[in-house]
């Protein structure tokens, strides 16, 4: 019974260990975020590695109640409840309800389903907002286009490429806001070191497209160096990738006047074309080295259209590349090939329906320190209170009783093992330990001693009063007077578990009665709220469950202490029992010998 009480107490202590713990107290709410790759969710079964997620906010997944108006006091923390993420934060505006924030996970894989946690509510915190240690360091250009028009577009990243022209409009884009390119000047990169491309390096290119027209050869980026050339474009709506004069085989058209998702990646040896995450085409080629001035939306200025013979002996036709008109939108640069997974992940979780992320409930931190059991604590009802601390007390009741008792009988078991073993000494002479001095301190505890001390004080009872024999009808007396205190005896074994029959049968009923009342005011305050909300109901209906749960709390271990104590109580019976019919049986051999020693001519009594 104590190892069953250690182990109770010892799940108790451990609810704060088992309940996500909060990783900082000064932040009073959080939202745990999910990232799915499994069949169930993105489907990606290859791992992403390093990875800037998306954290797309609105108002049907965060309510923007309790942070700040810039979002300042957001932080993002990985599933340990240690490690800070970093993170960036495009857009953040609590009026209109929508954020958009970038956020550094170290690892995603494949085939998976991870969680992170978003912290806010904290006014004190200042904003810890960087995009140049969102992005890792292989990104060497990422434009969000945030910027208005009129304005270069600024580069996230350390490397600081800023464009050297303005942008002439802007557009609603997938992210925000989006360059709109109306077939008048393209944007122009700078040739910084970072964006050189040496001969068969690594290299990726990804961006969100609208195209608005689709006839004619449009340049999405062109790069030229010597004689060396890299374009990204559509032919007629057909994406296509080119270096040097060689071109890319048709691959999946373009939908007119809808957000795709395009990446180019190069690894050394062959060039991918992606749409929206999936390989459209291929080139066999590695990368020219350049090192001069990139253009997005059209041809570097300048530049002389490439020759393209138009039969034997026949003289070039200029191939004319016309400006993108359109809209970009997250423009990124990488000097590394990036993986498959990842510009699958990229195209499935930053358009307006992500697949890759899902969103939990907002939780507010309780201040019972037991993370989101204190959470539901918190959201327990006063009526709810006060059923619980009812089970409460019939806990605390049942647990003392089942203490107390097991004790008792433990101690009752040893001190009759140890009277049992001296009585087997004492032969015919069945008064013997009474005799003892310190028998009464030493079988205290033994019910088979005071069965003991009955018998023997009706035996001298007898003898006092002249009676020197024992007859048979004297022997059933004697039997009589011990059953009396066997009784007794089992009485003070059975007493108190009345009590714990109470907790085993009315405990889950009470706490029933909680949760049915708990139930009863949710669906009273949304009827009166006029909104269905889950965010609103759920804390509620799992407060009302608590009460259930509290209600078997209290009679399950109830439960396995009653029949416990039951089962060691028929053991104390039986040895009672036991004990009584071998005392009877050596009595009737005493009075059997008396009777024979008193047939002889000279016989004296034998006293038992």
């Amino acid at each position: 019974m104590q190892r069953l009480i250690t182990l109770i107490l010892a799940c108790l202590c451990a609810l704060p260990l088992a309940a996500q713990a909060w990783w900082q107290t000064e932040w009073s709410y959080r939202k745990q975020i999910s990232i799915d790759t499994t069949t169930e969710g993105a489907s990606i079964s290859a791992p992403l590695g390093r990875a800037p997620l998306l954290v797309r906010l609105h108002t049907g997944n965060f309510t923007f109640d309790g942070v700040q108006e810039n979002g300042a006091d957001i932080r993002f923390v990985a599933s340990d409840d240690q490690t800070v993420l970093h993170h960036q934060i495009e857009r953040f505006d609590a009026l209109m309800g929508i954020a958009y924030i970038w956020v550094d996970v170290p690892q995603v894989d494949g085939g998976s389903r991870q969680d992170i946690w978003m912290y806010y509510g904290n006014d004190a915190a200042p904003s810890t907002s960087n995009g140049q240690l969102a992005f890792d360091p292989n990104y060497t250009l990422v434009y969000h286009f945030d910027g208005a028009a009129g304005a270069p577009p600024r580069d996230t990243t350390a490397f600081s490429n800023h464009a050297l022209s303005t942008l002439s409009d802007v557009a609603e884009g997938v992210i925000g806001s989006a360059a709109q390119f109306n077939g008048i000047e393209p944007l122009l990169l700078p040739e910084s070191p970072s964006l050189a491309v040496p001969a068969g390096s690594l290299y990726t290119l990804s961006a969100w497209v609208r195209a608005d027209q689709m006839q004619g050869q449009q340049l999405l980026f062109s790069r030229r160096d010597a004689g060396n050339a890299l374009l990204i474009g559509i032919s007629d709506g057909v994406p296509f990738v080119e270096v040097n004069g060689a071109r890319s085989e048709p691959g999946q058209p373009l939908a007119p006047g809808t957000w795709q998702h395009l990446a180019v990646t190069a690894d050394g040896t062959a060039l991918k074309l992606f749409v929206n995450g999936r390989v459209s085409t291929t080139l066999q080629a590695m990368l020219p080295p350049l090192a001069t001035v990139a253009a997005i939306g059209g041809d570097v200025p300048g530049a002389a259209a490439p020759a393209v013979a138009e039969g034997d002996g026949a003289a070039p036709v200029p191939a004319a590349y016309t400006p993108f008109i359109g809209a970009i939108d997250e423009l990124r640069i990488s000097k590394v090939a990036r993986a498959d997974a990842l510009i699958m992940a990229d195209a499935l979780s930053q358009g307006a329906e992500s697949r890759l992320l899902v969103f939990g409930v907002d939780e507010e931190q309780s201040g019972f320190g037991f993370g989101g059991l204190g959470f539901l604590f918190s959201a327990v009802p006063l009526d709810a209170w006060i059923i619980i601390a009812v089970l409460v007390f019939m806990m605390i009741q049942s647990w003392i009783i089942m203490i107390r008792k097991n004790s008792a009988v433990v101690r009752m078991e040893r001190a009759n093992e140890h009277f049992r073993e001296k009585f087997s000494q004492v032969g015919m002479r069945l008064e013997m330990l009474a005799d003892k001095p310190g028998a009464e301190k030493e079988f205290a505890d033994s019910s088979l001693w005071k069965i003991y001390q009955a018998a023997v004080n009706e035996i001298r009872t007898r003898r006092s009063q002249g009676i020197q024999h024992i007859s048979a009808a004297s022997i059933e007396a004697i039997r009589s007077s011990m059953d009396v205190v066997r009784t007794q005896q089992q009485k003070i074994l059975g007493a108190k578990l009345g009590t714990l029959s109470n907790a085993i049968a009315g405990g889950p009923y009470i706490g029933l009665l909680g949760t049915v009342l708990g139930i009863m005011v949710v669906f009273l305050g949304t009827a009166m709220a006029g909104d269905v909300n889950i965010n609103a109901i759920a804390p509620g209906m799992a407060a009302a469950l608590l009460a259930t749960a509290m209600g078997l709390f209290v009679a399950i271990p109830a439960l396995f202490g009653y029949n416990r104590l039951v089962s060691r109580n028929k053991d104390v019976n039986a040895d009672m029992r036991v004990f009584l019919d071998e005392f009877v049986t050596r009595l009737a051999e005493v009075y059997e010998a008396e009777h024979r020693f008193d047939d002889t001519p000279h016989g004296t009594a034998i006293h038992a």
